[in-house]
């Protein structure tokens, strides 16, 4: 009896595994100009059909949108889906194939110059960093059972208010919205919501669209949040609902492991968290589009080093002094500089 039902499980595997490939024989054939596409191409669609059988009813779409079989781009950034559906002897057979789209914006390459330089806690893995006002600084900073959110007077060093976390917590962005500080965590999906006067709770929030927690920025209106993939999500500050999102792209290359962000001038400015040096990037939050490239070379080299010593993280614009400040993950020191054009 066992031998039967042995022999009865591989035939029913085999059925199975025949049914399920019946795609495979089938593909989408994307032709294009470049390797690196970009909205204003034009792509021919066509489907790789080696049997020769004859194919009906072909219809394509991009992100289920139908279009024709020629197609000028003019879609979002990042990866769109391209759907076929066709009929070959009556059976209905649908496809899907990723079409990554480029900016056509090649990056502006951005320097700094150090303006001064003040002291950082060596132990604040620095996560989020925002000013408020002309003398507070506040931090978000990471690790679990050592997160942290700090008010302090950036000049002196000096910390006026400290709340840490729950060690379940892995604390990571941070940005103020009117009296609100919003604090997100890593893996465990959740955000926090604290009064900015005294760091009283006020309530937390779920991630549902995004994956992680990573950086965190607002433009007065909305809040933009990083999640460790190529998107930066747009939040409702009330609800905290993922609106939308966009996907960070050069030219050439999709952006990963977006890190601690800073809205300036109508742009997020971001850290990353995947370059050998030390790199921000300056995106476009209506496209994804990196409009620039900043190359902080040098900053890591000026801080104390030590085993502990991580990656750059932390950006945040002061208006009064119209200076940035940047700091890493266990760094000693902070830096106040400029960004500018590399001429």
């Amino acid at each position: 009896m066992s031998q039967i039902r042995s022999l009865t499980l591989i035939l029913f595997l085999f059925i199975y595994s025949c049914g399920t490939n019946v795609n495979s024989n089938y593909s989408i054939i994307i032709s294009k100009k470049s390797q690196f596409s970009k909205n204003g191409d034009k792509i021919s669609l066509k489907i790789k059909n080696p049997s020769d059988k004859k194919i009906e009813n072909l219809e394509f779409k991009i992100n289920n949108i139908p279009i024709k079989d020629e197609y000028i781009l003019n879609n979002n950034l990042g990866v769109n889906l391209i759907q076929a559906s066709f009929t070959i002897n009556k059976k209905v057979i649908s496809l899907n194939k990723d079409l990554t789209i480029f900016s056509n914006t090649i990056p502006k390459l951005y320097t700094y110059k150090i303006i001064n330089e003040f002291e950082h806690d060596i132990t604040s893995y620095t996560q989020g960093l925002e000013f408020d006002d002309e003398f507070y600084l506040y931090e978000s900073t990471g690790q679990y059972g050592y997160s942290s959110l700090k008010k302090i007077d950036f000049k002196s060093g000096k910390v006026e208010n400290n709340l840490f976390l729950d060690q379940s917590y892995f604390g990571e962005g941070l940005t103020i919205l009117e009296n609100n500080l919003f604090q997100l965590t890593w893996k465990e999906k959740i955000g926090f919501i604290y009064d900015k006067s005294n760091f009283k709770l006020i309530k937390s929030f779920n991630y549902k669209k995004s994956i992680e927690g990573w950086g965190l920025c607002n433009d007065g209106k909305y809040l933009y949040k990083s999640d460790g993939t190529e998107k930066i999500w747009t939040l409702d500050p009330e609800t905290l609902e993922e609106l939308s999102s966009i996907s960070v792209v050069t030219n050439n290359k999709i952006i990963k492991n977006i890190n601690e962000l800073e809205w300036y001038n109508g742009k997020i400015y971001a850290n990353t968290y995947q370059f050998n040096k030390e790199v921000g990037i300056i995106i476009d939050p209506t496209s994804g589009s990196v409009d620039g490239v900043i190359d902080f070379n040098g900053l890591k080299e000026k801080v104390k080093q030590h085993d502990k010593l991580d990656v750059q993280n932390g950006i945040a614009f002061h208006k009064e002094r119209n200076t940035f400040f940047v700091t890493g993950k266990n760094w000693n020191k902070l830096f106040e500089i400029r960004i500018f054009e590399n001429q």
